[in-house]
């Protein structure tokens, strides 16, 4: 969950950890079992929490550490476990350590980041540019060198060839633990480690004025600043501090590469998960969603976590097509990952199946686009407040505004519109949700792709258990193993009708539309 945008319990108009734990039975109803917080740090907010000045404390605006401590405690009396977004890459240009080290450039703090001198014309020591636009590096006038951010110029990378850092970070894993997370989602993970020699990447198209920011990152292959080899020691050294606590890491991995992504599980000695995201960046196109869907199965299954959706893209409604059409299609691809083991992760508001919320141009908050006029790329539409019911603020504050302002959801749209609706979106996520707690073969059997006669459908078995994807516009035949198979679940809008029935030796899969079967 986005921890600004999930509930609002002062009426201050930005989320916070009271808000969320008075929020917590609608999770346990959607039948969930694990929860991820957002960044709730103390930050000065230039990139809305993921600039983190103190990492062992709550941001005044989301409460206090005895609300987290009362979170975490409903959430276990709920049976729901907890997850926190920890983001070592980079801290904030407040931190108490990037001021010592611009106070003091001989002082043990400046080694904390990554400073260089000039290039030989003066300008930043290499051609690396940011995620959010511009060069990765700004110079500091007093010193005369300049400090690399691959993200904003207030978000300063720390230096993990720095044992001192390393260090701290232990401290950090440590300190949550003890307060009872079960886990860490590890921002950038793929982003701490950088090349030593800082070697200019490969441009694969120039550069023009007024790119949009994506664009301008994309123009360039990251050989040198991303997914470095050191990333993976790194973890590998955090498994000694959370195993004894049996905590979880999750990593925020960029490579979409299954060889690259199994690096980073190390054979079990490094991240426990990885976020493969390639399906979360795609629109509807049926041929490169089969081949994002299909593109790890060379990976233990155990050891992936899926999304279509999250506080960096746009909503899966909105990306497939919008409306009705878009839901249907979010639903199908969804049900889908379900059967692909591993971790699913499904973003608040993705079970009511929103689209992006509607922000006017002037109220936009992302610095993707308060800093770059024009552009595209913005988050602000998924950031939008949980849609609760249809009163003032949709129920997410009392206050006279949420933190982002954003057109009212209808009621058709919130958790109050839906909820008593057996055919809503709610009620078929957790009608999904209960089918794999029930089949546990959807999880842990071994996996076997069943060969198809259209190139859209995807099918596979897991033991007792049959998960078909039709991504084609038409209805397509699965011809079914043998066996006495039943459907359990349908992502088609009138699937209530269908549950139970028993099928004979194929089965038509509506148009873009999966299936979940149980053999009897």
């Amino acid at each position: 969950m986005y921890v600004r945008s999930f509930a609002d319990a002062n009426g201050d108009g930005i989320g916070d950890l009271a808000g969320i734990r008075s929020r917590l039975p609608h999770l346990k109803h959607l039948g969930v079992d694990l929860v991820w917080l957002t960044p709730f740090f103390p930050s000065p907010g230039f990139d809305h929490g993921y600039d983190v000045a103190d990492y062992c404390d709550v941001d005044t605006a989301h409460g206090t550490l005895a609300d987290f401590d009362d979170l975490v405690t409903e959430a276990y009396r709920l049976g729901l476990r907890v997850m926190i977004d920890l983001v070592p890459n980079h801290t904030s240009s407040r931190h108490r350590w990037f001021q010592a080290a611009l106070a003091d450039p001989t002082g043990p703090y400046r080694a904390y980041y990554h400073w260089h001198d000039p290039a030989a014309d003066g300008g930043p020591p290499n051609n690396w540019v940011g995620h959010f636009g511009g060069p990765a590096w700004t110079l500091d006038q007093v010193s005369g060198q300049y400090y690399l951010h691959l993200f904003l110029p207030e978000q300063p990378d720390l230096n993990w060839t720095n044992p001192a850092v390393a260090d701290e970070f232990d401290a950090i894993l440590r300190f949550w633990c003890e307060r009872g997370v079960d886990g860490f989602r590890v921002d950038v993970a793929h982003g701490l480690a950088k090349d030593p020699w800082l070697r200019d990447n490969p441009v694969l198209q120039p550069l023009t004025a007024g790119m949009d920011p994506i664009a301008a990152f994309a123009a360039f292959e990251h050989r040198y600043d991303l997914d470095q080899n050191p990333n993976v020691a790194i973890f590998r050294r955090w498994r000694r501090v959370v195993d004894p606590y049996r905590a979880v890491l999750l990593g925020e991995t960029g490579p979409h590469d299954p060889v690259r992504l199994a690096r980073y599980h190390d054979e079990g000695r490094a991240l426990h998960l990885t976020f493969y995201l390639r399906p979360a960046w795609m629109t509807w196109q049926p041929m490169q969603l089969r081949d994002g869907l299909r593109g790890v199965q060379s990976l233990s299954p155990h050891s992936v976590a899926w999304t279509i959706e999250n506080h960096d893209t746009d909503r899966a409604a909105t990306r497939f097509g919008g409306g009705d059409t878009g839901r249907r299609r979010a639903l199908a691809v969804t049900t889908f990952m379900f059967g692909l083991g591993g971790l699913p992760f499904l973003f608040q508001g993705q079970e009511l199946g929103n689209e992006n919320g509607l922000v006017a141009a002037g109220r936009l908050a992302d610095p993707i686009s308060t800093r770059n006029p024009g552009a595209t790329s913005g988050r602000d539409g998924s950031r939008t407040a949980m849609a609760w019911d249809d009163t003032a603020g949709n129920g997410f504050t009392t206050g006279p505004v949420a933190w982002l302002e954003a057109a009212p959801r209808d009621l058709a749209d919130t958790v109050a519109g839906q909820i008593e609706d057996p055919a809503s979106w709610l009620n078929a996520y957790r009608r999904l949700i209960k089918v794999r707690r029930q089949h546990r073969d959807l999880v842990d059997a071994q996996a076997r792709w069943l060969d198809t006669d259209n190139g859209l459908l995807l099918a596979l078995q897991r033991t007792s258990v049959l998960v078909a994807c039709n991504l084609d516009g038409r209805p397509a035949d699965l011809t079914l193993p043998s066996g006495n198979w039943a459907l359990v679940f349908s992502s088609a809008p009138d699937s209530a009708a269908t549950i139970g029935t028993d099928l004979e030796a194929t089965v038509t899969v509506p148009a873009e539309t999966s299936l979940i079967l149980v053999a009897g």
